[in-house]
């Protein structure tokens, strides 16, 4: 089963919905990520809600917070799963508040200029903009991609897969290409990598 994550207008920038853009929610005390190839903050993309996933075999309750680098486009690897110019955390779905933005950053560079709700198309307008889809089996571009858990080395499963969207203020640079997101649900990781 597929469920097409659909743009539902502006919401709260700290909202606890599945959306793109605004201020990530994390665990108290959680730092700003980094990327690991040039030590800025990463941009926040989006916050999904893995109980949004659709069907009987959905995970258990969380979020997956998604970042990629944007200070240097195409020299941190942003595409790759693993070398660091992006980063998927896997959260706990309760007690999550804004994590505080680093006073030395470009604000523009840490978040999408504007926030969009990601919802189910039952509750969305007839011609809201496709952003993506949670579950199923992802469209890759070009050749499949699957990550595996770096902790039980099984094959992680495909979570969500996101477009760029038309509003340049708020889409997400994948190149014009898209992004796709996987869990380990029982290891608690997650990974994030785009084509074009």
């Amino acid at each position: 089963m597929t469920t097409l994550l659909l743009d539902g207008g502006p919401v709260a920038p700290d909202a606890p919905v599945t959306r793109t853009g605004g201020t990530p929610l994390a665990p108290a005390g959680t730092a700003w990520p980094t990327c690991a190839s040039c030590a800025a903050p990463l941009q926040f993309l989006a916050q999904i809600h893995l109980g949004d996933l659709p069907g009987p075999t959905a995970p258990t309750p969380g979020v997956l917070a998604l970042f990629m680098c944007a200070n240097r486009p195409g020299r941190c690897e942003q595409w790759s799963p693993t070398a660091g110019g992006n980063l998927a955390l896997l959260l706990p779905a309760d007690r999550l508040e804004p994590v505080p933005a680093p006073g030395e950053a470009d604000p523009e560079l840490l978040g999408l200029g504007a926030v969009r709700a990601a919802v189910p198309a039952p509750t969305a307008p007839a011609t809201a903009t496709v952003l993506g889809r949670l579950g199923g089996t992802p469209d890759w571009l070009q050749y499949d991609e699957t990550p595996d858990c770096p902790d039980c080395a099984r094959p992680m499963q495909f979570t969500a897969e996101l477009t760029e969207g038309p509003d340049p203020v708020t889409a997400m640079n994948f190149g014009s290409g898209r992004a796709y997101a996987h869990t380990c649900t029982p290891c608690g990781r997650a990974a994030f990598l785009w084509q074009c």
